[in-house]
Parts: structure tokens; sequence; C-alpha cells
């Protein structure tokens, strides 16, 4: 006997015997017609249990060559980055920039080409000058850099011609490929995921994307990640972890973008979720400064187990202007700043 209940109305009836669905459904009992499929989904009807068996070949077509051919010429212009996602050897030489404090270098630099242009257009022997000034330049480029003060070392730093995330991770690993997206629907350019293997080794890169030029850092919003990036990080994090990847992070960041939208989006909770992952992990983590780290921006991928700076890179708490203005509350000059620091 099985019992259909929705109240106030209450059915009953013998599934087994005669009665079918059918019947309970068109009944009319106290006035009201049929009864909620829902109530009666509860009851256990008589039903025939088939077995089928699916059945699929696959058909084998044609190898991808993705992201690049197991046998890539590396005669081919452009090399192993030619198969970089997104990253292309520049069609035009990059424009070298001189920093202030480097002018005298660049003054003594062109005199020692053009004593050497003038030895050879009039044949004459300059040999002795030329030497001299190249001992000069020596002397004082050693000088120079011996002595930086704070504000240079900023400075170099954020130089335009720095290699950047993609220029390192091309040159150390032998096949790199790049992972997109946090699963939302975005992928910041401004935060580079990927694979790639040391000596025949897995590893799990990631780390801050700046430009080479105008055009690339106004797409890779100047290493400036927003909320999708550093949760992009966090679902690569979980997949090395899962995987037993060892993760190497690349720091060079000013900041996290400060923006409306990405405050509205959850910049502050991607970070700390971050934090609280990374230090939570079990494979092991390695992060490099390889430009500027500032404040939580760099931190959100640079918890690690072992933290190592390049040679005249920054970690900070706050970009230089903003820690003058919190400190003497007025908006610095450059030149305010580099007097006292």
């Amino acid at each position: 006997m099985a019992s259909l209940s929705h109240s106030p109305v209450t059915f009953t009836g013998n599934l087994a015997s005669g009665t079918s669905a059918l019947d309970h459904l068109h009944s009319s009992i106290n006035g009201v017609t049929g009864v909620p499929l829902k109530a009666l989904g509860r009851a256990r009807l008589g039903a025939t249990r088939r077995d089928f068996t699916v059945s699929a070949k696959v058909r084998k077509g044609k190898k991808h060559e993705y992201p690049w051919p197991d046998d890539a010429d590396p005669n081919v212009k452009g090399g192993v980055l030619s198969h970089l996602s997104h990253f292309k050897p520049l069609k035009e030489k990059q424009k070298p920039v001189t920093l202030e404090f480097e002018k005298p270098l660049m003054a003594l630099q062109k005199k020692i080409i053009d004593v050497q242009k003038m030895a050879n257009e009039t044949g004459l022997d300059f040999t002795d000058q030329i030497i001299s000034l190249e001992n000069k330049y020596q002397q004082a480029l050693k000088d120079l850099y011996t002595h930086l003060t704070p504000i240079q070392r900023v400075n170099i730093a954020r130089h335009p011609n720095r290699p950047t995330f993609l220029d390192h991770v091309s040159n150390i690993t032998e096949r790199f490929v790049e992972l997109h997206g946090d699963r939302s629907g975005y992928d910041d350019p401004a935060i580079v995921t990927g694979l790639g293997t040391i000596n025949g080794r897995s590893y799990m890169f990631m780390g801050h994307q700046k430009g080479r030029n105008t055009k690339e850092n106004i797409q890779r919003n100047f290493g400036m990640p927003t909320p999708h990036g550093y949760r992009k990080a966090l679902r690569m994090m979980y997949y090395a972890d899962h995987h037993g990847f060892p993760i190497i992070t690349f720091i060079d960041t000013p900041g996290a973008f400060a923006d409306l939208k990405s405050e509205e989006l959850g910049q502050g909770e991607a970070i700390a979720h971050n934090l609280r992952t990374m230090f939570g992990l079990k494979v092991p983590i390695v992060s490099f400064v390889i430009g500027e780290g500032g404040s939580g921006g760099a931190l959100a991928i640079g918890c690690a187990n072992k933290l190592l700076m390049l040679e005249n890179a920054v970690f900070y708490v706050a970009r230089t202007k903003v820690r003058f203005q919190l400190v003497f509350k007025v908006i610095p000059l450059s030149s305010d700043i580099a007097s006292r620091t």
C-alpha cells in the first residue's frame, strides 16, 4: 500500500494492483482534481529496468603543434619567443633610456665614439687617447654604481629597458606554456602564469608582466594587477599544489591597481585570500624580485619559502611619493624626494 500525501488532501491507493498512476492523477476526491507530481514522485512506482551500453570510436586526428612543435627550429627568427602567446619579439628595437644620473657616463661614451670615428677617417693613431678615455669611463661607471643613492636605485628598478618576467622565463626554461583565466570569465594580462620545464622538471611560473613599450604597457596596465589577476594566480597555486609542481614567482609591480572598479570587485579580499593560501600550500615557493615590489600587490604572490632580490631591485610598503606625502604631509617633487633619501 502506498500513501501519497499533500496537505490538506490525502490520496491512498494500491499502485501494485490495477490502479495506475494515471488514475490517481485524474481522481476527484473531495472536489480536488489531480495530485501534485512532486508528491507522486515520492511513491515507489513499478518500473522495468533495462540495461544498455553506449559505445563510441575515437577517431585519430592530426596532432596539434601547440604551443610549439617538438622539433622547433632554434634558428627560426624570434627563437623560442615566437612560440609564446601574446609575447613576441618586438618589430622595432627598444629605444635605450638614459637616466638623469647616467648622463655623465653617456658623455664619456660619446667622446670615445667620436675619437674612434676620427681615427678611422684620418688614419691617425689615437690609441692612447682612446685607452685613457675608456679607463676613465670604467672608473666613473664603478664609482657611480658603487655609491648609488636610494632614489637612484628605485629609478634603476623601474628602468624601462629592464628585463620583464617573460624575458627571464624564456631564458631559463626549455619550454613554457602560458595558462590563462581565473575561471570567472576574466584574464588579467598584468599577471602571467604558466608551466615551464627546467632540466626536465616541471614548475609553475607566475609573475607581474610590464610592457616593453608604451603599447604593451597600456595592454599590461603597467604591471598593476586587478582582482582577476590575483584570482588567476590563486587558481594556478591550487593547480600546482594538487600536482606537486614547485612554484616560482617573479615580482615586478608598483602595486595593485587601485581604481574604483577593482575595489568594487574585491581587490583587498583577493590579495588577502592569496596570502592565506600561500601560507598553507604543501609545495615549495621561491620568489624573485626582479624590479620593484610594491606593497600588497607584490605580497599577493610573494609569500614564499625563499625570497630573493636581484641587484638594484626594491621592495617597499608603499610607493616613494606616497610615503613622502604621508610623512611630510605635502605633495612632493622629484627633487624633494632625492634630497631626503
